[in-house]
C-alpha cells in the first residue's frame, strides 16, 4: 500500500511517499500563502517524482502549521507527534528531538518506546526561530543555505547580546560597522540562537540522545553551536533530509492506519483526481 505525509510549515511545505517503508519519493518548496495551494502543488512535485497520481495514494495524513487547510488529507496529527515519529522510526535510541521551524522552536522528549514524554515550544518571539536566520541572512546578504559554512571559517569569538530580533539586526548593523568580519558575526549569532534553544531544551530534562529536526538542522553552525550550548553532541539522522520529517512521520502515521484498516477488512480505494 503506498501511502503519504504531507507537512505545511510556515515557510516551507514537504511531501513524502511511501510504500512499505520505503521513500518512493519526496519534496519540498516554498510555502505559499494559501496552506491548501502549498499541498496541492508539493504533494504534486512528489507524485511526479514517483511517477504515481493520487489515485494510487490509500491514505494520506497531514502535519503542520496549514495541517488543517490540505484538501486531500484523511487524518491530521500534529508536528510534535510526527517529528517524533519520523524520528523514532530512524533512530530507536533518540530520547530528545529539537525542531526549529520558521516562526517557532520545539523540544520534545520521548520516553522509551517511542511516544511523546513531554514537550515545550516557543512561538511568542522569532529569535529562536528559522525566521530569525532569515533575517539575519537578509541584513548581511549571505544566502541562507550559505549561513553554516561561512560561520565554520569564524576567527574571532563575537557575541549578540539582544534577544530582540529588530535590536539584534541593529547590533549585526553596528558590528558590521565596526569593520568585524561577517564569519565572525554568523557564528556569534548561530550561538545566540543555540542558547535560547537550548534553554527551552533543559525546561524540560535533555536526555540522550539528542536528534534536530526540520530544516535549520541542516546548518551546521547551528548544528555545532547547539551542541555546544547543550554540552553534548547532537545526533545526526541519517539517510534523511531533517527538513522532511514532519512529512516522514505523517507517512508512517498513514502507513499504520493502513494497517489498522487492512486488519478490520476496510477496502482502501485511494484518492481520486
Amino acid at each position: 500500500m503506498i501511502v503519504a505525509g504531507c507537512d505545511i510549515g510556515s515557510l516551507t511545505a514537504k511531501a513524502v511517499i511511501m510504500e512499505n517503508g520505503n521513500i518512493l519519493a519526496d519534496a519540498v518548496m516554498r510555502a505559499k500563502t494559501r496552506p491548501s495551494e502549498s499541498a496541492v502543488e508539493v504533494m504534486q512535485m512528489a507524485l511526479e517524482k514517483a511517477k504515481l497520481t493520487m489515485d494510487d495514494i490509500k491514505y494520506v495524513v497531514g502535519t503542520g502549521y496549514g495541517r488543517e487547510q490540505i484538501p486531500f488529507v484523511d487524518q491530521v496529527e500534529s508536528e510534535i507527534s510526527c517529528h517524533a515519529k519520523g524520528a523514532w522510526q530512524i533512530m530507536p535510541s533518540v530520547r530528545m528531538i529539537i525542531d526549529i521551524g520558521g516562526q517557532d522552536a520545539k523540544a520534545t522528549r520521548l520516553d522509551d518506546n517511542g511516544n511523546v514524554a513531554r514537550y515545550i515550544y516557543n512561538d511568542k518571539c522569532a529569535s529562536g526561530t528559522g525566521r530569525f536566520l532569515e533575517v539575519m541572512a537578509e541584513a548581511l546578504e549571505v544566502p541562507l543555505e550559505k549561513l553554516g559554512e561561512l560561520a565554520a571559517t569564524s576567527t574571532e569569538k563575537l557575541s549578540i547580546s539582544n534577544q530582540c530580533v529588530i535590536f539584534a539586526e541593529t547590533e549585526v548593523v553596528s558590528l558590521v560597522n565596526e569593520g568585524k568580519e561577517i564569519a565572525d558575526i554568523l557564528n556569534a549569532l548561530h550561538h545566540s540562537l543555540a542558547k535560547r534553544v537550548s534553554s527551552l531544551a533543559r525546561s524540560i530534562d535533555v536526555r540522550t540522545d539528542v536528534v534536530m529536526t526540520g530544516g535549520v538542522a541542516k546548518n551546521v553552525g547551528v548544528f555545532n553551536a547547539l551542541s555546544e550550548a547543550l554540552g553534548l553532541p547532537l545526533k545526526a539522522l541519517s539517510g534523511v533530509d531533517p527538513q522532511l520529517m514532519g512529512a516522514l512521520g505523517a507517512a508512517y502515521y498513514a502507513a499504520e492506519k493502513v494497517g489498522e484498516m487492512k486488519d478490520a477488512g476496510i477496502e482502501l480505494r485511494g484518492h481520486n483526481t
